[in-house]
């Protein structure tokens, strides 16, 4: 990380993802084992368990979250926590869903 890149707004992130549908992720901010990204997925989310434990922020859209089989309705504003190798996916979220994820920590959580 140099010194011009530890703030980054929403609009550039979101500016930084790819077209196409599917997961799209772009990390806009790194530090050590600290990481922080915009995740606006289009269709589905079809993510796998992580080894680090994760932060969601929803800036955007509406849905559901499910982890290890329990589902919960998301708005812009929430936080999610996800530890590390929770089994977790977004649901029906809506066309404008994007959200901060921040990962930190060991492999296999603190």
């Amino acid at each position: 990380m140099t010194s011009t890149d530890w703030m980054f707004s929403l609009d550039a992130a979101l500016a930084a993802l790819p077209d196409d549908e599917g997961a799209r992720l772009a990390y806009p901010i790194r530090h050590g084992s600290m990481r922080i990204g915009v995740y606006a997925p289009r269709g589905a989310d079809d993510q796998a368990p992580h080894e680090q434990d994760e932060l969601y922020i929803v800036a955007a859209g509406t849905g559901y979250f499910v982890k290890n089989g329990d589902r919960r309705a998301f708005k812009a504003g929430d936080a999610i926590f996800v530890e590390a190798h929770a089994h977790h996916h977004f649901e029906d979220f809506s066309e404008d869903f994007a959200t901060w994820v921040i990962f930190w920590g060991p492999k296999g959580g603190e």
